[in-house]
């Protein structure tokens, strides 16, 4: 009887352990040490900034496209709708999820007329975005504007166009 129970016993010491190893394998899960290696933000224009048709008195004012692309005007400026288009400008964003994307303030810039006169475009990004998709995945940002519209004599009719560039923190 004392031999069966020292068995026993010896027994038991070596199972345990061996049972408990097995079951840390059983429910085991990958674990990893680093997050990825940063993926180098890419950008895709997908639609352009546009205001439509408006027309101004003798005051001028200000026209605006949401990044949402709602389309409101302050003063004498009236939006028109005349078939012509108006949105926010959208760009498609490839980074790692979780990356912080800043945008510098764009400075004002120019538009020039094809009947002479200038106009002077308000860049509107939003403050700073997260990426909340996984490559190849992209997340969707849109930027408004607002436009400087000045009077019937220095502003004619016309079509206004310019290029603005946008630049990206990544972090």
């Amino acid at each position: 009887m004392r031999i069966l129970i020292n068995r026993f016993i010896v027994f038991s010491r070596l199972l345990i352990p061996v049972i408990s190893i097995l079951l840390l394998f059983l429910f085991s899960q990958e674990v990893t040490a680093q997050e990825p290696p940063p993926h180098p933000l890419e950008i895709t224009v997908v639609q352009n900034l546009g205001f439509g048709a408006f027309t101004h008195g003798v005051t001028g004012g200000t026209i605006s496209i949401s990044s949402s692309g709602f389309r409101s005007s302050t003063v004498s400026v009236i939006p028109l709708n005349l078939g012509y288009p108006f949105s926010a400008a959208g760009y498609h964003l490839v980074a790692n999820r979780g990356t912080l994307i800043t945008i510098l303030n764009v400075p004002g810039v120019p538009l020039n007329g094809s009947n002479g006169g200038s106009m002077t475009l308000h860049i509107i990004p939003p403050p700073q975005l997260v990426i909340n998709t996984d490559p190849p995945d992209f997340t969707l940002l849109n930027i408004g504007g607002t436009l400087e519209v000045g009077n019937t004599a220095s502003n004619p009719p016309g079509n206004y166009d310019g290029f603005f560039d946008i630049i990206f923190i990544q972090e």
